[in-house]
């Protein structure tokens, strides 16, 4: 069954985002929006949103340097594993706490206001509860790594970076995650769920961009 995690699952999370995104743009697109909720609440999304999405954007840059970029080419141009861990936690840490944070606001406005908690659906809440999971196990087992209750051996970069590369690569080394820790093979899994769920979820607005309103005409308010 473990199998099925690192060789299957991978791709059918790939297929699920790309096709289902797609899928839904093309059938749908008038449903594709973040249903915005401003209006029934605004106060406390002026600190929640900011701190959310800057999080996220750190959280993602760090997965892509830390994902992407062998071992092998930090250590060839100089950058020696404490080195590397440091800054990597120099910037993981504080983008762990604004994103986790930013969520935490921003579940509490949704569920303790009223009017919010009416306007949520069954699949914002199962999208929620599942990347509340993965930030959850992502940030734990960073937290853990750093104080070394993971091991001293244990080596993100040399299990499940290699591992990845090796399913964009079409040829998944399973071997890689065998001995990788539990929390993190939990934060692995519960990222490919997140990329199966998303295309029928709020979430499909970040892939949006008001290319148009650059070139749109200049709107004129006046005075009745």
């Amino acid at each position: 069954m473990s199998g099925f995690f690192w060789t299957a699952l991978p791709y059918i999370a790939f297929a699920t985002l790309i096709v289902g995104t797609a899928y839904r743009y093309w059938t749908g697109e008038r449903g594709w929006t973040t249903k915005s909720s401003e209006f029934l609440s605004k106060k406390s999304l002026m600190i929640a949103g900011p701190m959310f999405h800057l999080g996220l954007l750190m959280a993602f840059g760090g997965h892509v340097i830390g994902i992407l970029i062998p071992k092998a080419l930090t250590d060839g141009i100089g950058i020696s594993e404490h080195l590397y861990h440091i800054i990597a936690l120099g910037g993981g840490i504080p983008a762990g706490i604004l994103f986790l944070g930013g969520f935490f606001l921003l579940m509490r406005r949704r569920f303790d206001t009223p009017r919010m908690k009416v306007n949520t659906s069954t699949m914002d809440g199962v999208i929620y509860f599942v990347l509340f999971l993965t930030l959850i196990t992502g940030f734990g087992g960073t937290l853990l790594n750093a104080v070394g209750l993971l091991g001293d051996d244990f080596n993100y970069r040399t299990c499940i970076s290699p591992w990845f590369r090796s399913v964009l690569a079409m040829s998944p080394d399973v071997s890689l995650m065998a001995d990788t820790p539990l929390i993190f093979k939990a934060h692995v899994i519960l990222a490919m769920f997140t990329m199966i769920l998303f295309p029928f979820t709020r979430l499909v607005h970040c892939l949006s961009f008001p290319f148009e309103y650059f070139m749109r005409s200049a709107i004129i308010y006046r005075r009745k």
